[in-house]
């Protein structure tokens, strides 16, 4: 068989089961089959019986929803390759976001010290310390499972990658970081069935779900980012696209954050915002 023919069959299973990139995930999958990388698929001659078969099987679980990057492994995140799987949360395109902030900020400082916090697989811990070497970044994950993905995608970064509550960690570095980040749970629990199935029944929910309202954790980081950071320091956090103008409010609310700024996604959609410690 073709990879053409295989992947027009594949991308064909796909879209009639509603996943959203159809011909992209029928590429990806191919390529992982046969160990090379998407863009070099058109030099492939043909794709051998027994990768038909693996590659047939691959498909059929994608178009049970299982997660594309559950089936081959990997996420890449800006300039990173993650490891990534069952019991930890998929890190998604629009958190690079995010993690390009925390970059910027980072970099304008000499020898800055960056919390990221919720890190789930450690993608933004990974970002900021391959972007920004000088930095001093720190993580945390409560999630047993999450954590073990973190260990072994930040093993050898020189990240201090700790296990255990957001809400208490890093005592320590009280009063001295530059920069928090944190991608937290946000979705509210009354908003279950909108969930893609992809997230919903493979991301682990300690890392989706945050109260009636989907802002309870992000209550908690605004109490525990002004205890971490320096006066000056600033904070980002990624939100829902409904949450816009509820967690600048969230931070505004609290006395101790100013220059509180709302950023949207690459889709015009509102997505993290930003705030500084007041001195």
């Amino acid at each position: 068989m073709t990879p053409r023919a295989a992947q027009q069959g594949a991308a064909a299973r796909l879209r009639e089961a509603g996943i959203p990139s159809p011909e992209h995930d029928a590429a990806e999958l191919l390529a992982h089959v046969l160990g090379t990388e998407r863009s070099r698929l058109p030099l492939v001659d043909e794709v051998p019986p027994e990768a038909v078969e693996r590659y047939d099987a691959l498909v059929a679980r994608r178009a049970g929803r299982e997660p594309l990057q559950h089936l081959t492994g990997e996420a890449w995140f800006r300039r990173v390759r993650l490891e990534v799987g069952p019991g930890v949360f998929t890190p998604r395109p629009e958190t690079e976001l995010l993690a390009g902030w925390a970059v910027e900020e980072a970099g304008s400082r000499s020898e800055p010290v960056v919390v990221d916090l919720c890190t789930g697989s450690g993608a933004i811990a990974r970002a900021v310390t391959d972007e920004v070497p000088e930095a001093r970044v720190h993580a945390v994950e409560l999630d047993e499972a999450a954590y073990r993905w973190a260990a072994r995608n930040l093993a050898g970064t020189g990240v201090d990658l700790r296990q255990g509550d957001f809400a208490t960690a890093f005592d320590d570095l009280a009063g001295t970081v530059d920069v928090v980040v944190c991608n937290p749970p946000y979705v509210p629990l009354e908003a279950w069935e909108s969930v893609a199935p992809e997230a919903r029944d493979h991301d682990p929910h300690l890392a989706l779900f945050s109260g009636a309202d989907g802002l309870d954790a992000i209550r908690v980081l605004a109490v525990r980012a002004a205890v971490l950071l320096r006066p000056g320091g600033v904070l980002g956090v990624e939100h829902a696209d409904v949450q816009g103008e509820s967690v600048p409010a969230v931070l505004s609310g609290t006395g101790r954050w100013v220059d509180v700024r709302d950023h949207d996604d690459l889709a015009g959609r509102p997505r993290f915002t930003t705030a500084r410690l007041a001195r």
